[in-house]
């Protein structure tokens, strides 16, 4: 039947309308922190250990190094969780060593990541956060489509901002797991993205940390990043994550703190400080190259290859290709 917007009856008209059901209800998630008052708790206590551990690095060098090894293990969590597996050592090297075969839209969207969890953004100004000064479009692995530009995404990230307002007040875990749960409905990120959401609920959690640049999740990550469920469900797994993640990223830093404390012994008597400076190198990347510890360090390469030996025979370091040329090294934990 034809129809007359001048007909007195034409808003009775079964119409497709918008949905106007609000995209997160605040006191949904309330109830759900208040559930989860125990397992918060946890996750909490976890995260204040992790900060309290990096608290206690001394030198901004080696702290500098610590998180860049943390960064890389969660980054590459994340891109496996989307379905781009890139080794954390591919991360750092540069874009013309790349293996023919490796996804270099994957890898760029993982050096995205990898800068934000090093500190680099604002969470506060979401277009400088991603990127997105000069670029309107990208090809990421696992994204179906372009993402919002200019005014829509404006309007997206003032939308989203204004959602979180009414929640500004819960823990920041409960914030961290809500937004990523909002940031999807906002449509700030294109389709198949999870990285861009993780990274974000990462570093707000550690907002008001002392050490902290992020919360590491670690191989925890991969049952939350994928979303769904109620907010009760969402917020439970992603405390369980977090107290796992800040486990397991403590452990780990206690035992590079280790480590590096038996490098300087078995190098103790190398004069100056290139010995320090391989040592934090190696700290920092799980598997590195001979002239990549060079180039990082400022040292000459026959100078590295002399302190990998003698580290080799202390039992510190192992090389994980076993041939002549192009090692690959890594620090035995």
């Amino acid at each position: 039947m034809d129809w007359d917007e001048t007909d007195e009856d034409w808003d009775r008209i079964p119409l497709p309308r918008a949905d106007q059901r609000p995209l997160i209800r605040p006191e949904a998630w309330r109830k759900a922190e208040a559930a989860c008052a125990g397992p918060l708790a946890r996750a909490a206590q976890a995260m204040g250990q992790v900060d309290g551990v990096m608290q206690m690095i001394e030198g901004a060098d080696l702290v500098a190094a610590i998180r860049r090894r943390l960064a890389l293990n969660e980054v590459g969590m994340m891109l496996w969780a989307q379905g781009c597996p890139i080794a954390p050592d591919d991360l750092g090297r540069d874009q013309m060593d790349a293996g023919a075969d490796l996804d270099l839209d994957g890898l760029r969207l993982g050096r995205w990541a990898l800068r934000r969890l090093e500190g680099q953004g604002k969470l506060d100004d979401l277009r400088g956060f991603l990127g997105l000064h000069a670029v309107a479009r990208t090809g990421f692995a696992g994204v179906d489509g372009p993402r919002l530009t200019g005014a829509e995404f404006d309007a997206a990230a003032t939308e989203f901002a204004g959602f979180m307002a009414p929640i500004s007040d819960l823990h920041p875990i409960t914030r961290a797991a809500s937004g990523r749960a909002l940031w999807r409905l906002c449509d700030l990120s294109p389709e198949g993205n999870l990285v861009e959401s993780a990274v974000w609920a990462a570093r707000h959690m550690a907002a008001s940390s002392s050490a902290l640049v992020f919360v590491p999740l670690g191989s925890a990550g991969r049952r939350v990043w994928p979303l769904g469920g109620s907010p009760a469900d969402q917020l439970a797994r992603w405390c369980e994550a977090v107290a796992a993640g800040s486990a397991e990223a403590r452990h780990l830093v206690l035992r590079l703190l280790d480590w590096q404390d038996r490098a300087g012994r078995a190098l103790s008597r190398v004069k100056g400080d290139n010995a320090g400076r391989v040592i934090i190198a190696l700290a920092a990347a799980p598997q590195a190259l001979a002239m990549d510890l060079a180039e990082r360090t400022g040292c000459s390469r026959d100078t590295v290859e002399r302190m990998l030996t003698r580290l080799q025979a202390a039992g510190l370091v192992r090389d994980v290709t076993g041939g002549l040329r192009y090692r690959l090294w890594t620090a035995m934990l």
